[in-house]
């Protein structure tokens, strides 16, 4: 009887806070097709708010934007943390444990101070805010949590593998290419999904290095609060939400056939 009813509470305690995670996107995805433009009052079901987005140049440029800077730093930043992984995971050389320690440093500190910092350093290198100081940013934050989560891959790697195929006449770089990476791989991919919803959803620190012309779709929502957040949003929400569900589906299927 205790069981049973441990069971049932159990239950409704999941079943709670799946609703109070999942209720707001719901919430979002049905008044993208609300007929209003208030959120707050149901008036009717229409496709407008999709038509509209797509002759909407301010948001469709703020999101080719934010795709861009995404794109360009996730494979920046999963290379170069792929790489650092390995090398800290490999070699052993002095200072190596106050390394390791630096690279929680970005994680753990305030992203108001990463940001005001990158400015700073910028200014100091007279670079001109756009494009490029926005992605040099992206890459800095992402590439700790790449590090992260490829040496946590690690921690369970056979090196022996390593040492049959330098024994069998691979090179280092031939063993790294086709031993070691292809066993870290579901850790990489994992790392690289990371870094792009990092950069993509990125607001504070893109506020401070970001440009005139090189404005992100959340720099965008941002400056649209002041005035009222359009349907229109939510219905780029809604894309966004069935892309990215797309995606994890299909690294599960992938994940699930090399397992």
């Amino acid at each position: 009887m205790g069981s049973s009813f441990g069971k049932k509470i159990s239950y409704v305690y999941a079943f709670l806070i799946y609703l109070f995670l999942y209720l707001p996107i719901a919430v979002l995805i049905v008044y993208s097709f609300n007929k209003s433009k208030l959120n707050a009052i149901w008036t009717g079901f229409t496709f407008d708010w999709y038509v509209k987005l797509m002759h909407n140049s301010d948001i469709l440029d703020a999101m080719y934007t934010s795709l861009i800077v995404a794109l360009i730093s996730t494979i920046a930043a999963t290379m170069i943390g792929t790489l650092a992984a390995v090398g800290m995971y490999r070699y052993h050389f002095r200072g190596k444990t106050a390394l390791d320690a630096l690279l929680y440093l970005p994680i753990v500190i305030p992203e108001i101070v990463m940001g005001i910092s990158l400015l700073a350093l910028f200014a100091q290198l007279k670079l001109p805010l756009g494009y490029f100081t926005l992605i040099a940013a992206h890459i800095t934050f992402s590439v700790p949590f790449v590090v992260v989560v490829v040496k946590a891959r690690l921690d369970g790697f056979d090196k022996s593998i390593e040492e049959a195929a330098m024994d069998l006449g691979a090179t280092p770089w031939q063993t790294f290419l086709k031993v070691t990476l292809p066993v870290i791989s579901p850790g990489v991919i994992a790392s690289a999904l990371l870094a792009f919803t990092l950069s993509i959803d990125d607001v504070i620190i893109s506020f401070f290095v970001a440009g005139p012309g090189s404005s992100t779709l959340p720099l965008k929502i941002f400056s649209m609060v002041k005035f009222g957040v359009t349907p229109e949003i939510n219905a780029l929400s809604t894309l966004m939400l069935l892309v990215t569900l797309f995606i994890a589906i299909m690294a599960e299927r992938i994940r699930m056939k090399k397992g």
